[in-house]
C-alpha cells in the first residue's frame, strides 16, 4: 500500500526527469556556441572562430538524420541534429557577414591610401561555391554559397541513402560515419596542443563543459539503448576531451618556452 501511495509522486517525477534529459540532449550541444555567437556580434571579428567546426558538425548531423531513416533511434537525438544544423547555419551566416564587412572596410582603406599615393589597388575576386575551386573551399564570399554546398551534399547523400536503404551494412556504416565525424571534432585541438607543447589560448572551462556534456550524452546513449555506434563514438569523444585536459595539466606542470603562434579560439574545438 505504501508503494502504491508513492506512485502518484514517483511517476510524474520520473517523467519530469525524462523530459529534462531529453531537453538537455536536444539543446545542450548548441549551448557552447551561444557565447561564441554573441562575442562575434559584439566584436565584429570572426577570426577567432574556425568555420570548419560548422562544416564538421553539418556533415555529422546530416548523416545522422539520414541514418534515422534506415534505423530509427530516440527522437531527442533526431531533434538535436536538426537544432545543431540550424545553429551552424546561423554561425556561418554571422561569420560570413562579419568577414565580408571587414574585407570591405579594409578594401576601402586601401583605396583611400592608394588615392593619396596615386597607386592602383587590385580588388580580390569574389569566391563562390560554383567556382569549384578547391583552394577556396569553405571560404566563400556569400552565405548563399554555403547553403548551396549543404543542399548539394544533402541531396547527394540522400540519394545514395535512398538507393542503399535496404542494405544493413550501408545503414550501419552511415551511422558510424555520422557519430565518428562528430567524435573527431576535438582531435585538431589535441594535435595543435601537442605541436605547440602548449594549451595557450584554449579555455579550460570550455573543455570541462565539453567533457561533462559528452559524458552525459554517452550515458544517455547507454541508458536509452541507442545504436552501438552512438555509444562507442561517445566514449571516444570523452577520451579525446580527457586527453586535452591531460595536456593542459602536463603543460602547466612543465611549461615550454613561449613561441609565436596563431591563437586558436577559446570557445570552439579548433580545426
Amino acid at each position: 500500500m505504501e508503494a502504491e501511495g508513492l506512485d502518484w509522486l514517483l511517476v510524474p517525477l520520473h517523467q519530469l526527469v525524462s523530459w529534462g534529459a531529453a531537453a538537455a540532449m536536444v539543446f545542450g550541444g548548441v549551448v557552447p556556441y551561444v557565447p561564441q555567437y554573441r562575442d562575434i556580434r559584439r566584436t565584429q571579428n570572426a577570426d577567432g572562430f574556425s568555420t570548419y567546426v560548422c562544416l564538421v558538425l553539418l556533415v555529422a548531423n546530416i548523416l545522422r538524420i539520414l541514418f534515422w531513416f534506415g534505423r530509427r533511434f530516440e527522437s531527442p537525438l533526431l531533434w538535436q541534429s536538426a537544432i545543431m544544423i540550424l545553429t551552424m547555419l546561423l554561425m556561418l551566416k554571422l561569420c560570413t557577414e562579419v568577414r565580408v564587412a571587414n574585407e570591405l572596410n579594409a578594401r576601402r582603406r586601401s583605396f583611400a591610401a592608394a588615392d593619396s599615393k596615386d597607386e592602383e589597388v587590385k580588388v580580390a575576386p569574389r569566391r563562390s561555391f560554383l567556382d569549384f575551386d578547391p583552394h577556396h573551399f569553405w571560404q566563400w564570399s556569400s552565405f548563399s554559397d554555403y547553403v548551396q554546398c549543404v543542399l548539394a551534399f544533402t541531396g547527394v547523400a540522400g540519394y545514395i541513402t535512398y538507393l542503399s536503404i535496404d542494405s544493413a551494412l550501408f545503414v550501419e556504416t552511415l551511422g558510424f560515419l555520422a557519430v565518428l565525424t562528430e567524435a573527431m571534432l576535438g582531435v585538431p585541438q589535441l594535435y595543435r596542443n601537442h605541436r605547440h607543447q602548449s594549451t595557450e589560448g584554449m579555455s579550460i572551462k570550455m573543455v570541462l563543459m565539453w567533457t561533462s556534456g559528452d559524458a552525459f550524452k554517452t550515458a544517455y546513449f547507454l541508458l536509452k539503448g541507442a545504436p552501438l555506434q552512438f555509444s562507442v563514438c561517445g566514449l571516444l569523444q570523452v577520451l579525446v576531451d580527457l586527453a586535452i585536459l591531460g595536456q593542459a595539466y602536463a603543460f602547466a606542470r612543465h611549461p615550454q618556452k613561449p613561441v609565436p603562434h596563431a591563437v586558436h579560439p577559446a570557445g570552439t574545438k579548433a580545426l
